[in-house]
């Protein structure tokens, strides 16, 4: 499948209605550049809808997910304007599930 090594998520929210070409200028403007096989996540304001671009070394991927009950779980107004995730984490966000109290490995940390 496609590999991704690291995972970055911006904390401002983006127009879901976005399409590749508009994503991935965002995530030069937020992140400074589109890194090979990284993955870039953003949410709209009412985090209840996700997107998610990877640069697989060749061409952008544009994946989109949508709750419908509940909100992901998303630092939105954060101080940082962008955060880094473990695969872990990720797994658990796009389920909607708190990611922020898995660690590695699977690992389920109280906050």
């Amino acid at each position: 499948m496609i590999r991704i090594d690291a995972i970055w998520l911006a904390t401002t929210p983006m127009d879901m209605r976005a399409g590749t070409d508009t994503a991935l200028a965002r995530v030069v403007s937020v992140f400074g550049a589109a890194h090979p096989h990284t993955a870039y996540l953003f949410a709209n304001r009412r985090a209840n809808r996700l997107k998610v671009l990877v640069h697989d070394g060749v061409g952008i991927w544009l994946a989109a997910r949508r709750l419908h009950q509940g909100k992901f779980v998303w630092p939105l107004g954060s101080a940082a304007a962008q955060l880094s995730l473990s695969r872990a984490q990720l797994d658990t966000l796009v389920l909607g599930l708190p990611w922020q109290r898995m660690g590695e490995a699977g690992i389920i940390r109280v906050i």
